[in-house]
């Protein structure tokens, strides 16, 4: 594999939009499906290299980026809950360097120079993320994770479960939401695999599938039978504050009869968390139960709430994951998948195996120059390696082992969906299929994609029949899926749907009518355009009608448009280069007109504050800030509602002033637009 920091731009992009795919597929068959098809650890493996390539080319991050997503989205079976604080994902460390990392992101964040900071240290249990909510000391509701944002009501699951208190012990808050892990010990697992079998029923892959797939039984009947355990960890939503640590907040735990790890330790500094990591990796295989690292949380919870989050996981929180597993299998068969740009993937199909608890019959080759330095050829015995415990990587050909007469891997020259040549541009590692949108496999794709969960979200529309309707000319663009209503008795008709299923589809698509910018722009599938570059883009521009006239003057380079665009933190040359092409072409300008007449697209506010002094104001800072650090004084404004941009124009609010303010404090001088000191900045955010 080739090292991040060899990668061109190109060879960049092509491998992100393959990790993108295979990693969105794993997701759905872990937290959706329960029955993951690799281990966590080459799961941790594909998004750290994900993570890493993202982080060197930030232009590059993708409208499927998986740094924007946690989760899948909740089951059909169960009714939905919206988490008030969301439940998100955490960031990964595999070494001592990387964990030193991640303290010194802490200490710039929040100006600390060199100071210790202690932490509190937790096993990761290997089960099921669950929010427990409690009214006035009693157990009200309880969800699964999700997508992070709204999960699973698994509330009467939850009441068979001794260790879930139905009323917590002494005094506390009005309201209060607990979370914690949902597991399944390893006696517990084996003794119930064995009862399946004996019954002629399914067996569980390991205990995390056992614990999931127990705790999200349509019958709770079911799940009462199942031996669930359940350790506690974390806070969501409060009515008021219980502790100031995160060791204190584990004390209220225990005080309301929760059950805490009993291997959670206070540590006071970076040096006692690797002791601390040490030590239990040393016990990990003694353990009644699995887990696959340790999280270690910032124990002050103060400076929890400054450093905040950042995409899909806090600031203040990692997990330190335990070393990659590795396992040898056959290489059976190289597949291309054709993504929605004509990216031509290689996924390597092999003989399944077992590796760390969980059977992987599929891995990423990456790209086409990935095959030729692993010099992988059909037949070929390959080592793939788990690393941090679900997505995984062949990072080795056992050559000695090699099949006689097996002849190097040849890339295909043609797309194999609709046989348009795939060309790869110099300087680029990726082949696209030329066919554009006469290719069926990137149409699909698009189609896909637009419907998908952080997208139009609608229900009943899923792969297979999106595939379905676009083969049998239901749907040939965007549009014609809000055109699907008006053909809902020929829906009907149709095999294994009928009426009621007709009736559902047509009311989802109906209640997707009306929706929010940021979500608009992602649902595009504009090249680079991923979640976190949607949001900035509806926080600048606000309303629909704005963003497309402002992009189509900023076709014109040299125009202030252009200038503007190219101002916003964020939007580098790259993702605007990519804004502009879509932009230029009639044929994407006559489906948003299309799309457009049929929805309602709903301005964009800002998150939080919108009420605020600052809330739709434009902020620059520059010069040195001596009492914050820039990131915390930009986390800041964009909390009250404000918009952060790198350079100052007449449309610039506000200039704040640090030491040794220069070109950019003359500039709003000459414009007239309002400055003020580092000072006054705080006094203005309180």
């Amino acid at each position: 594999m080739i090292a991040v920091a060899a990668l061109t731009e190109a060879e960049a992009a092509a491998e992100l939009a393959a990790l993108a795919a295979e990693i969105a597929r794993h997701d759905r068959a872990y937290h959706e499906l329960d029955a993951p098809e690799i281990t966590d650890a080459v799961y941790d493996a594909l998004r750290r290299r994900n993570a890493a390539i993202e982080a060197r080319f930030p232009a590059l991050v993708r409208a499927d980026s998986p740094t924007r997503s946690v989760g899948a989205r909740a089951a059909t079976g169960f009714a939905k809950i919206v988490h008030r604080v969301p439940m998100l994902s955490l960031d990964n460390a595999f070494d001592v360097a990387d964990f030193n990392e991640f303290c010194d992101r802490v200490r710039r964040f929040l100006g600390l120079a060199d100071a210790a900071l202690a932490m509190v240290g937790e096993p990761k249990i290997d089960g099921l993320s669950i929010s427990l909510t409690y009214e006035h000391g009693r157990f009200v509701r309880g969800a699964t994770r999700g997508d992070g944002m709204e999960g699973e009501d698994v509330t009467r699951n939850l009441l068979t479960m001794a260790a879930v208190p139905r009323v917590l012990l002494g005094q506390a808050p009005a309201l209060i939401e607990i979370r914690g892990e949902v597991f399944m010990t390893k006696a517990d697992f084996l003794a119930l695999n064995a009862a399946q079998e004996a019954a002629g029923q399914k067996v569980f892959a390991n205990p995390r599938n056992a614990a999931a797939g127990s705790l999200r039984q349509l019958d709770p009947a079911v799940t009462a039978t199942r031996p669930l355990s359940l350790f506690a960890y974390a806070m969501g939503e409060a009515s008021e504050a219980v502790a100031t640590t995160h060791a204190g907040w584990l004390d209220r735990l225990r005080a309301w009869g929760f059950t805490v790890n009993p291997l959670s330790r206070q540590l006071a500094d970076a040096a006692a968390a690797a002791a601390f990591q040490q030590a239990i990796g040393a016990q990990r295989a003694g353990l009644p139960y699995d887990i696959d690292g340790v999280v270690y949380k910032i124990d002050d919870l103060a400076w929890q709430a400054r450093l905040g989050f950042v995409g899909r996981a806090p600031r203040w929180a990692i997990a330190w994951k335990f070393p990659a597993e590795q396992a040898t299998t056959v290489l059976e068969d190289v597949l291309i998948q054709v993504g929605r740009t004509g990216a031509l993937t290689p996924v390597a199909a092999l003989a399944p195996v077992n590796v760390g608890g969980v059977l992987v019959a599929r891995a990423s080759l990456h790209n086409q120059d990935e095959i030729a330095r692993l010099d992988a050829r059909i037949g070929d015995t390959v080592v793939l390696q788990r690393a941090g415990d679900v997505i995984p990587q062949i990072v080795a050909v056992r050559l000695e082992q090699r099949p006689v007469g097996a002849q190097p891997y040849a890339f295909p020259t043609h797309c194999p969906v609709c046989g348009s040549a795939a060309l790869r541009p110099p300087g680029e590692v990726v082949a696209r299929c030329t066919g554009g949108l006469t290719c069926p496999a990137q149409t699909e794709e698009r189609l896909i994609h637009f419907v998908s969960r952080l997208a139009f979200d609608i229900e009943g529309l899923g792969d297979k029949t999106i595939r379905e309707f676009h083969a049998d000319g239901l749907i040939r663009g965007p549009a014609d899926i809000f055109r699907l209503p008006a053909n809902e008795a020929e829906i009907a008709k149709r095999e294994g749907w009928g009426e009621l299923s007709a009736r559902n589809l047509s009311q989802a698509i109906q209640a997707r009518r009306t929706i929010g910018l940021a979500r608009f722009i992602y649902s595009l599938g504009i090249r680079r355009i991923g979640e976190a570059n949607a949001k900035l883009l509806a926080r600048h521009y606000g309303s629909f009608a704005n963003w497309r006239a402002q992009m189509r003057l900023a076709v014109q380079i040299g125009s202030e448009a252009r200038s503007d665009l190219g101002s916003i933190l964020g939007i580098g040359e790259a993702i605007a280069e990519e804004l502009v092409e879509f932009f230029a072409e009639p044929r994407n300008l006559a489906t948003l007109d299309e799309l457009a007449a049929l929805l309602t697209v709903e301005d964009a506010v800002a998150p939080q504050a919108a009420d605020s002094a600052l809330a739709g104001k434009i902020v620059v800072f520059t010069g040195a800030l001596q009492t914050m650090t820039r990131q915390e004084a930009k986390a800041m404004a964009e909390k009250l509602g404000a918009r952060v941009t790198d350079s100052v124009s007449k449309k610039t609010d506000l200039v704040v002033l640090g030491e040794d303010a220069g070109s950019k404090a003359r500039k709003a001088a000459e414009l007239g637009v309002r400055t003020m000191t580092e000072t006054e900045w705080r006094e203005l955010v309180g």
